[in-house]
């Protein structure tokens, strides 16, 4: 899959790495005059450990990310068992089959003298200063260790960057009670609103549809009158100047006039949204602290639309039993129950008759015409029969004109809403770091909690299991050091390197204004296994 093709794509310079070390080494043995399988005998004995030792710090770096937990560990599962094992198995390659080629195919090189580059030139002078100057060379790394980590702070978070694959979905919702005919109408007037934009190739719409957390292709939609969904098909990333993101802002800011409809912009992907999910038992508290969190949260600059999954309200016609007034009248809550819903739902029982077809049967529903049940009126005045004679629906029931939720949603059995916070150009962890100082989410109510939830959850579990891991991956290193050198404090020399490499990762990734995310984090583990690595080729 993608995550093992990655890990193969990364390790491919580490894995030539040790049969570059094994032949280098067996050249300079040939340079003394030894024979070719003389030359590689020696050399593979002389450097064995040290190669062997590199290998398996990397195998400490690679291999304890396989075992971080949450969604993140589904991810670098796969990554880190291929790498180590691809490692491992370079091991294998450089300690057998190398020294034997070597052995068979490398002859004698010519005595010629090889002058070094200008590269090498500066690095020597570089490092003699550095030799005779040993304090101020210390000094300067510590500065630049705490420069590293000053710089943290100012690198933007996140789980998974944004991508531009060509293709976004506008997710139009109407009020409850709309028809199919206006969720058309409104969703033709929005494609024409978008037509004029040059980098929209096509648009297809799906009417009566909800698409689901994957777009209109993946599943888990469903149908819904009210609702419609529209690809937009954008010409290739190579043929535009503006990236996907700046076409949907652009397309939320024309679709901000669009009256009537709640709308959404985005694929659903990673690092396209912040997700804030509230929960609570208590409906009305929930309701209340939803809006409030919406409010401020669509005060937060250069953010996309602020939408929440809290169901719209509907009309509905609300029938509450007098059970003792029934009771009276000898009307039992069963029949009382089947007379509401003739009146409504309709009776479907599987006892009633059947339209029978040459081919089939086809269920009869019994129910009220389409203008009795919209009448209240005519609902009061339905008569319910009882032991003491038929009476109407309002003498053993309240009946009034309300309203309710369309859909009730849960989650470990709470009623929760989901917040989504299209992140347009900005990252997921400035967006979620603004948010939490939000008033309204400082100061929730007591039955209204704040789980964990999306690509905010992920991340903080990325980031707490990485750490995690890589302490383990350096306890690893230690073991695999102190039995290379037989000693406890030589390894130290060589760990040192690991913190002060990651300033330059940090530089990197603020010059070319890019998050600190799964990706870098990938890259991040490939940086302490090479730097691990050459650290000990040196030292040895």
């Amino acid at each position: 899959n993608l995550l093992t093709l990655l890990a193969l794509a990364l390790v491919v310079g580490v894995l030539v790495d040790d049969a570059i070390v094994e032949v280098e080494n067996i050249v300079r043995h040939l340079h003394m005059g030894k024979t070719p399988i003389q030359a590689a005998t020696e050399a593979a004995d002389e450097i064995g450990l040290a190669v062997i030792a590199t290998t398996f710090t990397l195998i400490a770096v690679f291999l304890p990310t396989a075992f971080m937990g949450g969604v993140p560990g589904k991810f670098f599962e796969p990554f880190g068992i291929t790498a180590a094992i691809s490692v491992f198995f370079s091991l294998v390659v450089a300690r057998m089959l190398t020294p034997m080629m070597a052995a068979y195919f490398l002859k004698a090189p010519k005595e010629h003298k090889v002058e070094d580059g200008w590269i090498m030139r500066h690095y020597m002078a570089t490092m003699k200063w550095c030799l005779h100057h040993r304090f101020i060379t210390l000094v300067l790394a510590i500065c630049f260790f705490i420069g590293s980590v000053m710089l943290l702070p100012l690198l933007p978070r996140g789980f998974i960057p944004a991508g531009d694959d060509g293709r976004t979905t506008v997710t139009l919702e109407l009020q409850p009670g709309s028809t199919l005919e206006e969720t058309q109408v409104l969703a033709e007037r929005a494609r024409l609103m978008l037509e004029p934009i040059e980098e929209i190739e096509r648009i297809l719409t799906l009417v009566g549809y909800e698409a689901g957390e994957e777009g209109p292709f993946g599943g888990g939609g469903g149908t819904d009158a009210r609702k419609a969904t529209m690809t937009v098909v954008l010409s290739h990333r190579t043929d535009r100047e503006r990236t996907q993101q700046m076409l949907e802002n652009q397309i939320r800011q024309i679709l901000a006039g669009l009256p009537g409809a709640r709308i959404k912009v985005g694929s659903g992907g990673g690092g396209e949204k912040l997700q804030i999910t509230l929960a609570s038992d208590d409906a009305h508290a929930l309701n209340t602290s939803v809006l409030a969190v919406e409010k401020d949260l669509r005060t937060l600059q250069n953010v996309g639309n602020v939408v929440s999954n809290a169901s719209l309200q509907r009309p509905e016609i609300h029938i509450v039993p007098n059970f003792a007034r029934a009771a009276d009248l000898g009307i039992s809550t069963q029949v009382l129950a089947s007379t509401v819903q003739i009146a409504t739902a309709g009776d479907f029982e599987s006892r009633l008759p059947k339209l029978n077809l040459p081919q089939r049967q086809i269920p009869v529903r019994v129910r009220l015409d389409r203008d009795v049940r919209t009448d209240l009126d005519a609902i009061r005045q339905l008569r319910v029969p009882g032991s003491r004679g038929e009476v109407a629906l309002e003498s053993v029931a309240d009946i009034y004109i309300s309203s309710g939720p369309a859909q009730i949603q849960r989650y470990d059995r709470q009623r929760n809403v989901n917040i989504d916070v299209e992140l347009g150009s900005r990252e997921l962890g400035d967006v979620l770091a603004e948010a939490d100082q939000l008033p309204s989410l400082q100061s929730l109510p007591q039955n209204v909690e704040r789980p964990a939830a999306g690509d905010a959850e992920n991340m903080q579990e990325l980031f707490s299991s990485f750490g995690l891991a890589m302490l383990v991956g350096v306890m690893f290193i230690y073991v695999v050091l102190v039995m290379l050198f037989h000693d406890f404090l030589q390894p130290i020399t060589i760990l040192m390197a690991l913190p002060l490499s990651l300033g330059g990762a940090f530089v990197a990734l603020l010059l070319t204004h890019n998050s600190l995310s799964m990706p870098s984090v990938i890259g991040l583990i490939m940086l302490m296994g090479i730097v691990t690595k050459n650290s000990i080729l040196l030292v040895e």
